[in-house]
């Protein structure tokens, strides 16, 4: 007999818009990996299975030997950080069914039991909550709103570095200046320009293969670089950036899920951005209000508080901005927006596939978004494929009601 890993998304997927309006919760980047990633490492298996929403579901082979009957199934909520509390699950018998604060972290099933739940897709967490299993409290930790994977991720990064031994695979030039270089890795390839400062006193630095830091760039940990990302100078620190990025200016404590654009001066800081997005010139976000109070964030619709002083942008995938354009504390722009009034603050809220020119919101041309959709990203080398269309198009039909604010 065997363990076999599941993980599912479960239905508060909303609260983490616009980040998950095209990307499943399981794929968002944060700490050094994924989430689906960092509980397939600390639980050292590969999943079985991973079961999200229908809209967003691509059909897999299951990973590994299929499902055995004499098999046992740990079912890990995508939303759960890492922790001693996965050790605690396996002094459990299944079938039993694991819970924080009215959330389903993680159950443990006999294969029998969990097979139709594993059939049934995005529907897993829905078969979990209705199961005739035994319930038992845990101390998971479940991430919920937007703002906590900038909170929580310099621990996150200290976590999944720890342990990481600092290769030096890339080329590192002479006057290059590393601080801390025990807790930095370069990985193949990268290269590490002359007067380059990576500060790994604050924590750990892992630069990813491929990728490139051009001079006068100070890179601060704990700090990810994913791979073939370029940070092209200014003070970059304390944040995860995905692949594929271009990065310059200053930027402090955010999450890059990737193949993103920032080439010239401004500041982004506590800040999510989502993939594929383009920050114009000088686009920078405030992340503090002026009397130091706590930010209120428009999350799928309502108006949260987050009980944190410090919250920048989040910002959904293909989002582009222009030249200047200025983001209020606890802006959120929604996937495919278009902002380009410059000098004036953005509206706090923007929906999906908003166009604002600094005066009027109206609604982004789908055909023109999805034409500038393919070609920036061609300029990666990447293409967008009739399924990631058929997404965009389904979530722009899903909030026409949120643009004509509705």
């Amino acid at each position: 007999m065997s363990t076999r890993l599941v993980l599912f998304e479960d239905e508060r997927w909303r609260d983490l818009r616009p980040l998950t309006d095209v990307v499943a919760v399981p794929a968002l980047r944060f700490g050094g990996a994924t989430l689906g990633e960092r509980l397939a490492r600390a639980t050292r298996m590969t999943p079985l299975a991973v079961l999200v929403r229908a809209a967003l579901a691509e059909p897999v082979s299951p990973a590994g030997p299929a499902l055995d009957p004499a098999d046992d199934v740990l079912a890990l909520n995508a939303a759960a950080q890492p922790g001693e509390w996965l050790t605690a699950l396996h002094a459990h018998a299944a079938p039993a069914r694991f819970v924080t604060g009215g959330r389903i972290a993680a159950a443990r099933l006999p294969a029998e039991i969990a097979a139709p739940g594993i059939a049934a897709g995005g529907d897993f967490e829905r078969f979990l909550r209705e199961l005739d299993a035994p319930e038992h409290p845990c101390d998971a930790r479940l991430l919920q709103w937007p703002w906590q994977l900038v909170e929580w991720n310099a621990a996150a990064i200290a976590d999944d570095l720890a342990g990481v031994p600092a290769e030096r695979a890339g080329e590192v030039h002479a006057s290059a200046v590393l601080l801390e270089p025990a807790r930095i890795a370069i990985g193949r390839n990268a290269v590490i320009d002359p007067l380059v400062v990576l500060d790994a006193r604050g924590g750990p630095i892992r630069i990813g293969v491929n990728a490139r830091i051009a001079p006068h760039t100070v890179v601060i940990g704990p700090c990810v670089v994913g791979d073939g990302t370029q940070l092209l100078g200014g003070a970059i620190g304390r944040s995860t950036i995905g692949p594929e990025c271009r990065l310059a200016g200053e930027i402090e404590e955010c999450v890059w899920q990737g193949w993103a654009n920032k080439r010239h001066h401004g500041f982004v800081g506590h800040s999510v951005i989502g993939e594929w997005v383009n920050l114009g010139a000088l686009t920078t976000t405030s992340d503090l209000k002026n009397n130091y109070g706590a930010v209120r964030v428009r999350v799928d619709g309502r108006d949260v508080d987050s009980g944190a002083t410090k919250v920048g942008a989040a910002i959904g995938a293909h989002v582009k901005t222009g030249i200047g354009t200025l983001l209020p504390t606890g802006a959120v722009v929604g996937v495919g927006a278009n902002l380009f009034g410059g000098g004036a603050f953005a509206p706090k809220s923007v929906p999906a596939f908003g166009w604002w020119d600094g005066e009027r919101m109206i609604e982004h041309r789908l055909e023109s978004f999805l034409g500038t959709a393919r070609i920036a990203m061609s300029r990666r080398g990447r293409e967008l494929t009739p399924e990631l269309a058929r997404r965009l198009e389904a979530l722009f039909a899903a909030t026409a009601k949120e643009r004509a604010g509705g």
